[in-house]
């Protein structure tokens, strides 16, 4: 498994079993490198990285007493580490900005289904309306052809007693022409 300071500790591993003593100078102070942090607009898949100095640019060192007890050794861990962290505040930075960033992408998501649920209430009680609107037009439809049907027993039963009432007027009328007819014409 590969760890995160595993590449600090590989170049510590082979300075301590490298084989051959070389006198090296007294070190010099090193300063902490700068991680530049990423701009918050640019959304980047890769994390920056530290930079750490390569051991090969640094100047030879001379045998000292400090380098026989291991604090310049020491000194170098402490300097990688301070950059591991560096590094790793630079990762928590930007996990919390990713964080925050789908915070507030998922607000806006929950805004705009909220907003559409009022717009589903709305067409729902529309919906309500026009059913109990098509209920009432329905009855009122009922009553219409009711009385419609109505209407038409009526003038049905109307039509029937006007037949009846022409049949005995024609009746009476051609009683009135036979009788007219069987009667001696004066002269």
């Amino acid at each position: 498994m590969v760890g995160l300071f595993d590449r600090f500790k590989k170049k510590d591993e082979d300075k301590e079993y490298g084989g051959e003593m070389v006198e090296e100078s007294a070190p010099e102070p090193q300063s902490v490198p700068e991680v530049k942090e990423p701009e918050p607009e640019i959304a980047s898949e890769q994390e920056p990285r530290p930079t750490v100095k390569d051991e090969s640019t640094l100047e030879p060192r001379l045998e000292t007493p400090s380098r026989s007890i291991g604090i310049d050794t020491l000194m170098n861990k402490r300097v990688r580490l301070e950059e591991a962290i560096d590094y790793v505040g630079v990762m928590i930075k930007n996990l919390k900005d990713k964080r925050t960033k789908l915070e507030k992408e998922i607000e806006d998501e929950s805004v705009d289904i909220k907003n559409l649920k009022e717009k589903l209430v709305k067409v729902r009680e529309y919906i309500e309306e026009e059913n109990k609107g098509i209920e009432q037009l329905t009855s009122k439809r009922l009553e219409v052809e009711k009385e419609a049907d109505d209407v038409g027993t009526i003038i049905n039963d109307l039509k029937n007693k006007l037949s009846g009432i022409d049949g005995v007027v024609n009746s009476e009328g051609k009683r009135i022409e036979s009788f007219k007819a069987s009667r001696p014409k004066a002269e």
